[in-house]
């Protein structure tokens, strides 16, 4: 949980910071726009100031102060049209060689005019007199520093999502090396005392013979072997084989219908045919029992189990349905989680384990189907034929 805890902790401060920086580069790069669109405002009207001198001009003005402020605008779009809307100039508007010039130029025209109130130069000082529009646009440094924040907030998001996933699969191969060595550790510490108990109930068999308790500690060790060759399979790549699911899901019935109690009743819908299908029998066993074991824990050992076996499309469906407490809605996303328990005894890490042999060792499904609180809960496994 110490994990999972952390993982959490770091997300939501790198989500913090992503916010934090996403709201200062908003913030100051309108600021700068603001200032850099009066600045342009300003630059426009000197501008037109010097169209009106230039159309005012007589043969003895000196036009150099004139024609240096008019040529020396590179980068503010501008497009001139009189009174009639009819283009007179232009400048800084680029051009394609299929392009309609004067049809492009009056669409420029209309944009500009929508988004920015044309300066008007009178050309006398009559009422009726002719007039010009000078119709202007942001300069294209305006127009990429008003985007750099959202090209910035894309850029720190994209670095949050790979921080995250690296974090993720971090703790994923931490898991994964704590469970390889875990399993390995405990099947071998079990192999010995494991050796011993068999050869000391073949003695018991055949000095005693006749008692009927030895056969049941023979199956007790068998049991214990079977554990050990499990964790030995989870520590490894198990290869599954073709198997007839039914037979699988029978001998885990009938080894909890041994250890349940009286008050426990197990209900079996199993198809006639066989269900072929590609799995480790061993570790899918264990699947199962982890499953009907927390189904007799959730019904507080009274209630019924139903165990279904259904094929649909290209699947193959296992259900285990209880009739115990069920699960609140808050819980169902973490009853997978390792470390995750409801009961006052256990490590939380029997539905971890199923998810992870289904899904990494099988290449299937496990989840919550349905599950209400004083009802019952379903689980589901979904594999491949």
């Amino acid at each position: 949980m110490q994990w999972v805890d952390r993982i959490k902790q770091i997300k939501i401060v790198l989500v913090v910071m992503a916010v934090v920086i996403a709201l200062l580069s908003l913030g100051i790069s309108h600021y700068l726009v603001k200032d850099l669109s009066r600045e342009e405002e300003q630059k426009m009207k000197v501008w037109a100031e010097a169209m009106r001198s230039l159309n005012n001009a007589s043969e003895d003005t000196d036009l150099n102060l004139v024609l240096t402020v008019i040529n020396g605008n590179n980068t503010i779009p501008i497009v001139v049209v009189d009174k009639a809307g009819e283009v007179q100039t232009f400048r800084n508007i680029p051009m394609g060689k299929s392009v309609d010039t004067l049809a492009y130029l009056k669409e420029k025209v209309r944009v500009m005019r929508d988004s920015k109130e044309p300066i008007r130069i009178q050309l006398d000082e009559t009422v009726d007199s002719d007039y010009i529009d000078i119709c202007y646009d942001d300069s294209l440094l305006l127009i990429r520093l008003a985007s750099y924040p959202y090209v910035q907030l894309g850029v720190v998001l994209i670095f949050v999502v790979v921080a995250i996933f690296a974090l993720l699969s971090s703790k994923k191969a931490e898991q994964n090396k704590v469970w390889v060595g875990l399993s390995k550790e405990t099947a071998h510490q079990l192999g010995t005392p494991i050796s011993s108990l068999m050869a000391w109930t073949e003695i018991l068999r055949d000095k005693y013979a006749d008692d009927e308790l030895i056969p049941e500690m023979s199956k007790d060790v068998y049991r214990l072997q079977v554990i050990a060759d499990r964790f030995s399979k989870i520590g490894s790549m198990p290869e599954p084989e073709d198997e007839n699911l039914t037979e699988v899901l029978e001998r885990v019935l009938v080894y909890i219908e041994r250890r349940a109690s009286n008050k426990v009743r197990i209900v079996r819908k199993f198809p006639s045919k066989e269900l072929k299908v590609k799995i480790n029998a061993s570790l899918f066993e264990w699947v199962i029992e982890n499953l009907c074991k927390n189904a007799i824990d959730a019904m507080d050992g009274q209630g019924v189990i139903t165990l279904r076996a259904t094929e649909a499309d290209h699947k193959v469906i296992v259900e285990v349905e209880d009739t115990g407490k069920g699960i609140a809605k808050s819980h169902r996303k973490s009853v997978f989680t390792p470390g995750f328990t409801t009961k006052k005894r256990g490590w939380g890490l029997g539905l971890s384990l199923a998810k992870r042999i289904v899904e990494e060792y099988h290449k299937g499904r496990i989840f919550v189907k349905f599950s209400e609180v004083n009802k019952g809960t379903i689980f589901c496994v979904e594999l491949k034929k």
